[in-house]
């Protein structure tokens, strides 16, 4: 499947708050101390056009943690309507690219928000386990509504898989894994049974993923 080109522009209004925090905030590089490693030759290869990035959920920094990561492009997290309610932080998360959903009544309007920015060759993250996973030894249960989004916006989706730190003075591991498309043979809709098979496959990588940090 060919991707597309990342069109976001260099500079916009939109993304000014992100990316002067994010250029602002390398001294948490020190704090960190982020250790990559990649599944394979292909997992290395630089993100372009775009994509649908999933991840384990092992703390609430792990936003800044996978903007680290992948440091050279601009993410945009799902997250609960909940971050939105209150007129301060409103505008700080808004100015963090987070696209706010209702996890107990996840509309259409939604859906069709998530798909437009992948479809527009940018990059959007999303936590399938639905919130913060404790369990070192396992990776969550997922949701396969991520299939279905990767699939309709036409990108592959990336998998990575986060270690909590047991100390501050541990260093943080990343597992990035190589891409998996999405689309269906012949431009179709994907059946039921392939987005389950998708995402079984998935969750099967982060914890492979997982046997790497």
């Amino acid at each position: 499947m060919k991707q597309k080109r990342n069109k976001s522009p260099l500079f916009s209004l939109e993304t000014l708050f992100f990316d002067f925090v994010k250029l602002t905030a390398i001294p948490g590089l020190l704090w960190f101390r982020p250790k990559l490693i990649y599944e394979n030759a292909e997992a290395k290869k630089k993100l372009r056009g775009g994509a649908l990035i999933i991840s384990n959920h092992v703390g609430f920094s792990d936003p800044v943690v996978l903007m680290m990561a992948i440091w050279y492009r601009r993410l945009r997290f799902i997250c609960t309507k909940e971050f939105f309610q209150s007129k301060w932080s409103r505008p700080f998360f808004r100015g963090f690219l987070c696209i706010p959903i209702d996890r107990d009544r996840f509309g259409v309007d939604s859906f069709h928000e998530i798909t437009d920015h992948l479809r527009r060759g940018q990059t959007v993250t999303i936590f399938p386990e639905g919130g913060v996973h404790t369990d070192p030894g396992s990776v969550g249960s997922f949701k396969s509504g991520m299939v279905l989004m990767a699939a309709q916006g036409g990108v592959p989706i990336v998998p990575v898989c986060l270690k909590r730190r047991k100390h501050f003075y541990n260093r943080t591991r990343i597992a990035i894994g190589a891409p998996v498309m999405t689309a269906a043979e012949g431009g179709g809709r994907l059946p039921l049974s392939k987005i389950q098979e998708i995402t079984t496959q998935l969750h099967d990588r982060e914890e492979a993923l997982r046997e790497l940090i």
